[in-house]
């Protein structure tokens, strides 16, 4: 594609569109269209439509239209005109557009350009079924292409089922793709094709074609599963005698890591399934942008920062302005786009590593309902209290035990987490502890090394003798680091000795495990967490003596 193309391109000259079917949740695949397309308008000045292709009752839901609506505005992906909307060029839900169908249905019945087909099922599969034996590619035999208008009308008297064929003219058809070049198809290898079951049921290729005309639409930018029906819809624009020449791009396919079509077998395919499991729309805007697209920098191994990753390009983080303004599709590649859920995961940490706490906060709180670790509560309180006012505020508690907890005591738990995180989902499973009642753990999750459950208990012992001792302002996470580390090392020597191992390999490995893992497994039940102190601090001494005492029954 020749870049020189766009440069004279006057604002509002690019009109642009995304039109997915109700027939499911918006697909990952449809998203990366959705913004390949926004991003083409915007660098451009044009307008980006939303077009809901609804002509299947059947498969069509409402509640599909709004997980699209929905999931195109919680990426940030706005349209101009759309079936929420008004716009000159509407209605834009096809399933009202029924009577502009009907008038060009009608324009190539008159003119010989289609004809009513009346074979049935049964007969069409017969067919199909002879020509893959004779290895032939299945297309229409043209049966009813030649029938008499009196044997039509009678048919059509009767009420016999039929179906609407477009003639497709023994044709090479040939088309310049944005990003693959030129492309030719011979079309007398398809046969003719269904073009509506009835003048009220127009299908996809037909009413598609009419309604990029009828809202001028100058560019489509769709997946290359769509090459094979380009040439159809070039051929029903030249029946209809439509003057303006569309220009089509056809995007690479999305593969899962064993490179064939991403599908529910690789995981979530679905924008809706994404922001349940915790990723934020930055990160998936980021990562749906670099799906067969690049800006064009050079590769780099900068290992110091957020750009390493596994061959990271210099420049991968990136905001929708900015995507705007460095999107072209002369960089979009023509090969497949691996789909890698590592680096959805890296960006993901990397957009929650830079959320202040309290929106981190904000964002973690549903996923901590949900899995009934906490529940809301309204409270009224006084505000300010010399006045005697009173208010409703928000407060929560924990489930289990009921005891009511600050916004501040979630903050500071989101806080030690947020750089561990890779999902909003995790926050759950990784801080349940903190809410719980009883910890449920096995012993042995408790053993350092090669200790012994008496060496256990002993190092939980002097766990409990130190922080017993601890003042209430010594209380905070630097404070207990100060005074429990030093404590740590002179147990690492006693315990090396009881071990056999030299006094001084035990003190100068620093293997401080000996007195803080049973610690830290004794306070959250886990094998991995944050460290103990971040943890001590907001628990509090009461919980974690009680939490101590409690692993020490265990033994």
């Amino acid at each position: 594609m020749d870049p020189e193309e766009f440069k004279f391109i006057k604002p509002g000259e690019i009109r642009v569109r995304i039109a997915p079917s109700p027939t499911g949740f918006l697909h990952i695949g449809t998203a990366r269209a959705a913004l390949f397309n926004y991003l083409f308008a915007k660098k451009y000045e044009g307008v980006f439509i939303l077009r809901i292709e609804d002509t299947d009752p059947e498969r069509s839901k409402p509640e599909y239209e709004k997980d699209i609506l929905e999931s195109l505005k919680w990426l940030g992906i706005e349209w101009s005109e759309g079936p929420d909307i008004d716009g000159p060029y509407g209605p834009y839900r096809q399933s009202e557009r029924k009577e502009i169908y009907k008038k060009y249905l009608k324009r190539l019945l008159e003119e010989n350009k289609a004809y009513y087909c009346f074979c049935s099922e049964e007969e069409l599969e017969a067919q199909r079924q002879y020509q893959l034996s004779i290895g032939e590619a299945p297309r229409y035999s043209g049966k009813c292409a030649t029938l008499p208008k009196e044997v039509v009308d009678k048919y059509l008297t009767e009420g016999k089922k039929s179906v609407i064929r477009f003639r497709i003219p023994g044709k090479k058809v040939e088309f310049e793709d944005l990003i693959r070049g030129k492309i030719e198809i011979d079309t007398s290898l398809m046969g003719d094709i269904v073009i509506a079951k009835d003048f009220s049921a127009p299908l996809y290729n037909f009413a598609c074609v009419i309604d990029d005309y009828e809202m001028k639409i100058s560019h489509v930018i769709r997946g290359e599963d769509h090459i094979s029906n380009t040439p159809k819809q070039i051929l029903l624009q030249e029946a209809l005698g439509f003057a303006n020449k569309l220009k089509y791009a056809h995007l690479p396919l999305i593969l899962g890591p064993d490179r064939t079509k991403l599908s529910k077998r690789h995981g979530a395919t679905s924008v809706s399934e994404y922001k349940r499991q915790g990723y934020l729309p930055e990160t998936l805007i980021n990562f749906i942008a670099f799906l067969g697209w690049n800006p064009g920098t050079e590769l780099k191994e900068d290992k110091s920062s957020f750009r390493h990753f596994a061959g990271a390009r210099e420049r991968e983080i990136y905001s929708m302005a900015s995507l705007s303004k460095e999107f072209a599709l002369e960089r979009i590649q023509k090969g497949g786009a691996i789909f890698n859920i590592k680096r959805l995961d890296f960006l993901n940490g990397f957009y929650i590593r830079q959320k202040s706490i309290e929106k981190l906060t904000e964002l973690c709180l549903p996923y901590l309902i949900e899995a009934g670790l906490i529940t809301p509560i309204l409270k009224e309180v006084e505000s300010p209290p010399a006045y005697g006012a009173r208010e409703i505020v928000q407060k929560y508690k924990i489930s289990e035990t009921g005891e009511e907890i600050s916004l501040d005591f979630i903050q500071k738990i989101v806080s030690i987490y947020q750089e561990r995180l890779k999902k909003l989902s995790e926050i759950s499973e990784l801080t349940d502890f903190f809410f719980k009642a009883q910890l449920k753990y096995n012993k042995s999750l408790l053993k350092w090394g090669e200790m012994s459950d008496k060496e256990i208990r002993h190092s939980l012992d002097k766990s409990e003798k130190i922080l017993s001792k601890i003042k209430d302002e010594d209380w905070a996470k630097e404070d207990l680091e100060r005074l429990i580390l030093p404590e740590a090392e002179k147990f690492a020597e006693e315990i090396s000795k009881k071990i056999g191992l030299p006094a001084e390999a035990g003190a100068k490995a620093g293997d401080r495990g000996y007195l803080l893992w049973p610690l830290r497994v004794a306070l959250t039940g886990k094998a991995t967490s944050a460290g103990p102190f971040e943890i001590a601090e907001i628990l509090g001494r009461e919980k974690i003596i009680k939490r101590i005492r409690e692993a020490k029954r265990l033994l």
